[in-house]
């Protein structure tokens, strides 16, 4: 499979193993978001013409909620995800280490947050359906502790990496400057 999906600047924190799985994630929430996108144009078009969809709205909501817990996941994986330490990037020697071990040690605890107390909810959620499909509402909740335990595999995957190799990143290649650049283009104020 092609390395075209994981920067050159971060492959030292990552496991070629897991980058099939980063694959399919990807296109999981890919189609979540087109899943999304139809059902809620289906729904208004059926409105439109006086015949709602009946259940419209849970799929949705189902192509919403795995959709949002896939993609977190995924986003720790590419750390592209809300960046609690981004200051610590410009760092090096011990205090990025410091600040990096911080970083995902909170990750990781908010990972088995997810894991423990989402999977209670899934538990619960066979005690309430969802209409009118009488589908459970665990089938949503699911999302919640899978999303759990792919955030913890990442930021395990990235602590282990990260200590082997160092968490400072490598020179960007020629390809991932001209992104960077065209990124930094789009930006407001640039």
């Amino acid at each position: 499979m092609p390395d075209t999906i994981v920067f050159g600047t971060q492959r030292h924190l990552k496991w070629r193993a897991l980058d099939p799985l980063e694959h399919a994630l990807m296109a999981a929430c890919g189609l979540c978001l087109f899943g999304f996108t139809l059902s809620e144009f289906a729904d208004v078009l059926a409105r439109l013409l006086h015949h709602p969809l009946a259940s419209a709205q849970e799929f949705s909501t189902g192509f919403f909620i795995w959709g949002v817990f896939l993609g977190g996941a995924v986003a720790v994986r590419r750390d592209t995800n809300f960046r609690i330490g981004a200051i610590s990037d410009t760092w090096s020697g011990a205090p990025r280490l410091i600040a990096e071990l911080v970083k995902r040690t909170v990750m990781l605890g908010v990972a088995a947050v997810l894991t423990v107390f989402g999977y209670v909810n899934f538990l619960h959620g066979f005690g309430s359906h969802m209409t009118p499909s009488e589908t459970p509402i665990a089938v949503l909740y699911a999302a919640i502790p899978v999303s759990g335990l792919l955030i913890g595999l990442f930021v395990i995957e990235g602590l282990i990496c990260g200590l082997r190799h160092g968490f400072d990143a490598v020179e960007l290649t020629d390809v991932e400057r001209t992104i960077a650049a065209s990124v930094a283009m789009d930006q407001p104020g640039a």
